[in-house]
């Protein structure tokens, strides 16, 4: 406190300058109509490039919460894109009356941890089991594929992405519906490769390459992504492909968890069916 006093006594000089100073400039403002409408000018000027800046900056902090927003409304609109049903019951009359019932449901999710420069890679979702999320669910963005679940708890859930050398998923090429598996062979995260796919089919750089009916996983036609690049060895019947997933894995941020409704139905009447199939065999 005493070294503030000394600093005040030693530049009072200045300070009273400034304040007579301030003083004057008050004085001309008021009692002159050109001056004080500069002033109001500058002064409006200054405070709305002020507020312009303080709104751009509480803008882009609250991206965050927007981006949870627009996720779950996007959720929610998808349970309602036609996409997400199946034709329940038709008439048998020549008339254009049919009843759908949901297929797919949809959760948004964010991702809190994830890795992809392993040959294991993995990503952790901020839902489990209490927001409905199960073991097998599929998991995707706006733009693509990302992954199938593997483990869940409570709150949590973890994601075997398709860049993970244990990732297959049933895609097809998207302009011939000739299909095969989507496998990583745990070196470049960028590419992925689609096998099985025969000889005899005209393959193009670019072409789309998306999920088929075949998986109780995912709904049919998700981007899995485009040909990036094939070759046919000599000798070998199937092509050699490289995809380039439509999923930026290194940015993904906010996902869609995707269940299957019908998929239990599906599995016990396919079960039942081997099952009389290996009793026949018997």
């Amino acid at each position: 406190m005493r070294n503030i006093f000394v600093f005040i006594w030693r530049n009072h000089f200045v300070f009273l300058f400034l304040i007579l100073q301030g003083f004057s400039v008050y004085l001309l403002i008021q009692n002159n109509n050109y001056h004080r409408s500069g002033f109001i000018n500058s002064a409006n000027i200054m405070s709305g490039n002020f507020l312009n800046l303080y709104s751009n900056i509480t803008e882009y902090f609250s991206l965050k919460k927007a981006n949870e927003i627009l996720a779950a409304e996007n959720a929610e609109l998808k349970k309602h894109h036609p996409g997400s049903y199946f034709k329940f019951d038709v008439q048998v009359f020549n008339i254009n009356d049919t009843v759908y019932r949901q297929q797919y449901t949809y959760r948004a999710a964010r991702v809190v941890n994830k890795s992809v420069n392993k040959r294991n890679n993995f990503l952790t979702l901020n839902r489990g089991s209490l927001h409905g999320v199960e073991k097998d669910m599929a998991v995707i963005t706006p733009i693509g594929v990302v992954g199938i679940v593997k483990d869940v708890s409570k709150n949590f859930c973890t994601v075997l992405p398709m860049i993970n050398v244990n990732s297959k998923i049933s895609a097809q090429i998207k302009n011939n519906n000739y299909f095969g598996s989507v496998v990583w062979n745990g070196n470049n995260s960028s590419l992925v490769d689609l096998v099985d796919i025969p000889s005899h089919v005209k393959l193009h750089k670019g072409d789309t390459v998306v999920t088929t009916s075949f998986s109780t996983i995912f709904p049919e036609g998700i981007i899995v992504g485009t040909i990036e690049e094939f070759e046919l060895k000599t000798g070998h019947n199937f092509y050699t492909i490289k995809i380039k997933p439509g999923t930026d894995f290194g940015s993904v941020t906010n996902v869609y968890i995707v269940g299957n409704l019908l998929k239990k139905e599906q599995i016990q009447l396919e079960t039942a069916e081997e099952q009389k199939e290996e009793a026949n065999h018997d």
